[in-house]
């Protein structure tokens, strides 16, 4: 009887090997270098882990670690990750798990870019995972199939949706890429939005660091009136996935229906780009979501947060401390604001 030997993973500290590995099995654009390089320059530490079967790459992973009180120590994150075969599962989360636990996190909680339904789940739930009480990204979200052409897409929508977007396709508006130069425009609407609704977000400087991170692979789409930016959406994408992180707008730009669109652009853009899949980022009850909602005719749930518990201190950290948890609350809230 022949005997598996253990896999194991191993860092990897080359940019282009990282997010050549994490494009060639499908990941997702948190699982990318510059991703990782951003969240390091803003309290956390990042860690890529590639794990192969001799020359086969069989799995990866980018995780975020973030410090925790005593005796905690610290928790570890795995964004939309990790990268695996799904008959190779089971052994490329216990070589990453061997890696975090020697780090000392209490806990490592991933977050799969699996839908709900995927046979994956089995494997997670077998190897000594378990539903998080707290989730992080939201697991409810709109994903198009961006292998459709424009008359399918278009079909998928409302009937309101469609006529926004040829809408406001008709206002005096320049729908484009946004440059470095007038990042500073998209950021003051940011601001604005995020007064208006009463949500958190980072200051500039982390914001700018995605922008320079990630360079290429987090466009910024805008509309403008003039030279005036009324409408912003920004997103990071992989080889195969696009994830809408922020977006705003002016009280000027809701009254011409930019933000209609402006996101067909996006879209538009993304395809051309040879990406298959664009994510919407999270579905609520609330106008924002209703607004996506417009855009397809079904919704998408993921996996949402798997926890393994990797210290005898877990069962404290999830249930019997609730400033532990307020603290991860907190990280979650702007992980991707």
């Amino acid at each position: 009887m022949t005997v598996k030997t253990p896999l194991d993973a191993k860092p990897c500290h080359d940019r282009n090997e990282w997010d050549a590995a994490v494009d060639a099995q499908g990941g997702h654009p948190m699982q990318l270098w510059g991703w990782g390089e951003s969240k390091a320059q803003h309290g956390w530490r990042a860690e890529r882990l590639l794990v192969r079967d001799g020359a086969d790459l069989v799995g990866s992973a980018q995780v975020l670690y973030r410090s925790l009180p005593f005796p905690f120590r610290s928790l570890a994150y795995i964004p939309r990750g990790p990268q695996a075969e799904l008959s190779r599962l089971a052994e490329v989360l216990s070589a990453i798990e061997s890696v975090v636990k020697r780090s000392g996190a209490v806990v490592l909680t991933a977050e799969p870019d699996w839908e709900s339904t995927d046979p994956a789940l089995s494997v997670l739930s077998a190897s000594g995972w378990q539903k998080a009480a707290t989730q992080i990204l939201i697991p409810r979200t709109l994903i198009l199939d961006l292998n459709r052409s424009d008359e399918e897409l278009f079909a998928a929508m409302t009937k309101k949706t469609r006529q926004y977007i040829r809408k406001s396709g008709r206002e005096e508006l320049d729908f484009r890429l946004v440059e470095q130069a007038e990042l500073k425009q998209c950021l003051e609407v940011y601001q604005q939005t995020a007064q208006r609704a009463a949500f958190n977000i980072h200051q500039d400087a982390y914001y700018l660091d995605i922008f320079e991170n990630l360079a290429a692979r987090s466009p910024v789409f805008g509309a403008f009136k003039g030279d005036r930016v009324v409408a912003f959406l920004w997103l990071a994408h992989s080889a195969d996935t696009a994830f809408e992180l922020y977006g705003g707008m002016t009280d000027e730009g809701s009254q011409l229906r930019a933000n209609y669109a402006l996101k067909w652009t996006a879209i538009q853009a993304m395809r051309e780009r040879g990406v298959h899949r664009y994510d919407f980022n999270g579905l609520l009850n609330d106008g924002v979501s209703q607004f996506k909602f417009g855009f397809a005719d079904h919704e998408n749930l993921l996996v949402g947060s798997w926890d393994k518990p990797l210290s005898a201190f877990y069962p404290f950290y999830a249930k019997a401390l609730p400033m532990a948890r307020k603290g991860l609350r907190k990280f979650s809230s702007l992980l991707k604001r």
